[in-house]
C-alpha cells in the first residue's frame, strides 16, 4: 500500500499537461457555459422564463417530429457535446492515472462524493457529460465516481438551480436540490455495490509504475486516437437514439387537461418517460412551467423536474461500454423510483 501512495519525480514538462488540460476545460466551460448561463439568470429573473418548451411544436407525424425535435435539440446542444468528447479524450492523455485513482479510485463514499463535486462546474446535460464519464471509466475510476460525476452535472447543476428558483419558485428548486444530492450519491454508491468488484490499489499501483511508458508516446498520437475511440462508441449512436426519441415524442407526452392536475396516478408513467426522454440543459424549466400553464398538478411536474435531466436513453446507450448493463439498468430504475416519490412529496409540500 506504502506504493500506491508514492508519486515519481516528475519535472516540469510532466506538469504543463495538466494544465493544459485545466485550460481548455476552464476557456470552454467559459465559452459554452459559464458566460451564456450567467447572462441567462438575469433573463430568468426578469421575466420569470428562459423559453418556450422544447416540446411546444405540436408535431404529429413521427417523421417530421423526429427532426424537428433532432434539428432543435442539436442546435441547442452541439458546442456541450464538441466540447464533451474533447474533454473526455484529454482527460486520458494528459491526467496522469494515477491523479485520477488517487481522486476517484476507491469504490466508496469519498470517492463518489468528490465525483459529485468535480460535476459542479460542468453544469452539462447527461448526454454532454456521458463522454467525460467514459473518459475517467477508461482510466480505472470507480464506478460510484463516474456515475456521480455523471449525475451530477444535471441534476445539481447550479445555474438550473438559479433558473428554476426564478421560475418556478424556490419550493421547487429546494426539492430539486435536496432530492438531487440523495439522487446523485444514493444512487452511485447502491451501483458501486452491485457492479463487479474492482481491484483500485493494484490497478493505482499499476498505472503509477507504467507513467513514464504512456508519457513516452507521442501526445498528437495518442489524442487523435483516444479521441476517435470516444467518438465512434458515443457519438452515432447518440445521433440515432434522439431520432428515435425524436419520433416518439408524439407517443411519449401525453395531452395535459385539468384531469392530470392532482391526479398522481401520472407519476409512473411520467417518471419512466422523464427518464428516458432526452433534453438539453434545463429544457425541464420550460416544458414543466408550460405543462403547469395547461393544468398539470405539482405531483407529476416534480415528477418531470427529477427526472427528465437526470439521464436519458441516449445517455445510458453512449455509456454502454464503459458501464456493466447492471448497473446502468439500476440506475435508470432507481432514477425513475426517486422521480416518483419526489412527486408525492412535492404534491404534499408544494
Amino acid at each position: 500500500m506504502s506504493n500506491f501512495l508514492t508519486t515519481p519525480n516528475r519535472g516540469w514538462s510532466f506538469w504543463c499537461k495538466p494544465a493544459l488540460f485545466l485550460l481548455v476545460a476552464c476557456i470552454g466551460l467559459y465559452y459554452v457555459k459559464w458566460s451564456p448561463y450567467y447572462f441567462k439568470a438575469f433573463t430568468a429573473a426578469d421575466s420569470h422564463s428562459i423559453g418556450a418548451s422544447i416540446l411546444n411544436d405540436a408535431q404529429t407525424a413521427p417523421l417530421a417530429a423526429a427532426l424537428t425535435y433532432a434539428k432543435v435539440y442539436f442546435l441547442a446542444i452541439w458546442k456541450a457535446a464538441v466540447l464533451a468528447v474533447i474533454l473526455g479524450s484529454l482527460l486520458q492523455v494528459l491526467i496522469p492515472r494515477d491523479w485520477l485513482l488517487r481522486l476517484f479510485g476507491r469504490a466508496g463514499f469519498a470517492s463518489t462524493l468528490r465525483g459529485g463535486l468535480f460535476a459542479l462546474p460542468g453544469m452539462m446535460c447527461s448526454c454532454c457529460a456521458a463522454p467525460v464519464a467514459a473518459g475517467m471509466r477508461r482510466q480505472n475510476v470507480s464506478v460510484g465516481a463516474a456515475l456521480a460525476f455523471w449525475i451530477g452535472n444535471p441534476v445539481l447543476n447550479p445555474a438550473t438551480l438559479v433558473f428554476m428558483g426564478f421560475v418556478l419558485g424556490w419550493g421547487f428548486t429546494a426539492l430539486r436540490l435536496v432530492a438531487g444530492i440523495v439522487l446523485v450519491l444514493g444512487v452511485s454508491l447502491v451501483a458501486q455495490r452491485i457492479s463487479r468488484p474492482e481491484q483500485v490499489p493494484q490497478a493505482a499501483l499499476q498505472a503509477v509504475e507504467n507513467v513514464s511508458t504512456t508519457d513516452s508516446q507521442p501526445f498528437l498520437g495518442r489524442w487523435i486516437r483516444t479521441l476517435w475511440q470516444l467518438f465512434w462508441s458515443t457519438i452515432p449512436v447518440y445521433i440515432l437514439a434522439v431520432l428515435v426519441l425524436g419520433a416518439a415524442r408524439v407517443w411519449l407526452f401525453p395531452h395535459v387537461d385539468g384531469a392530470m392536475a392532482d391526479s398522481l396516478w401520472w407519476l409512473v408513467p411520467l417518471a419512466i418517460v422523464g427518464t428516458l426522454f432526452v433534453i438539453p440543459t434545463a429544457a425541464e424549466i420550460p416544458i414543466v412551467q408550460t405543462m403547469m400553464a395547461l393544468g398539470m398538478g405539482t405531483g407529476p411536474a416534480v415528477a418531470l423536474l427529477m427526472t427528465l435531466p437526470s439521464i436519458s436513453l441516449p445517455s445510458l446507450l453512449m455509456l454502454r461500454k464503459d458501464f456493466d448493463t447492471r448497473v446502468l439498468v439500476t440506475v435508470a430504475l432507481l432514477t425513475m423510483l426517486v422521480g416518483g416519490l419526489c412527486g408525492l412529496i412535492g404534491a404534499l409540500i408544494l
